[in-house]
């Protein structure tokens, strides 16, 4: 239950302004349909996720438990630095519906965006940490939805009322602390 509830947390905290939710907001004005793109985003964050969790439960197998704490502990404070800079979506990256579909182009879309982006490496040192596919895949997943569906239904409504850089703050001193307790409890 700790995999899926840090997960959960630690992801919905680290997507608030993230290019994913950037370009969350950019599917909604653009197609204004946001059923198929919130479905888009749960297929591409599912895919995505389980393939990250599956490589850190990979990497876990290979690197020594002395090790594996160390490389995490650098991991999570790397992360948290990571986390004080902000995303900026590229001005030439909009996706484009086409043959594809709402849907299929949100599912695309999200998933290209999501390759090497914060949480998905966040994905894989939690699934490393905690050894728990399952919980880890499915609690990643539902942070980035509470941090994207509102994104998405909401948009700009609710965008310029976040305090991102306190959330940020949040989210890069809860990895400082998965950081200590990897080192400390192993």
């Amino acid at each position: 239950m700790e995999a899926f509830l840090v997960s959960t947390g630690l992801v919905a905290l680290a997507e608030i302004g993230d290019k994913t939710q950037l370009l969350s907001f950019m599917l909604a004005a653009r197609y204004k349909r946001p059923w198929p793109i919130c479905w888009g985003i749960l297929v591409a964050t599912a895919v995505n996720h389980a393939m990250a969790s599956a490589v850190g439960a990979w990497v876990a197998t290979l690197v020594a438990p002395t090790t594996l704490r160390w490389i995490l502990a650098a991991s999570f404070v790397a992360m948290a630095v990571w986390m004080l800079i902000p995303d900026k979506l590229d001005d030439d990256a909009q996706p484009s519906a086409g043959r594809l579909g709402v849907f299929g182009a949100t599912t695309l879309a999200f998933f290209l965006a999501e390759m090497g982006d914060k949480t998905q490496i966040a994905t894989v040192a939690m699934a490393a940490r905690f050894d728990a596919f399952l919980p880890v895949v499915l609690g990643t997943t539902l942070g980035m939805m509470v941090a994207n569906v509102p994104a998405v239904l909401l948009g700009d409504r609710i965008a310029h009322r976040l305090p991102v850089r306190a959330i940020h703050a949040t989210a890069a001193a809860i990895f400082v602390a998965l950081a200590i307790a990897a080192v400390v409890t192993g």
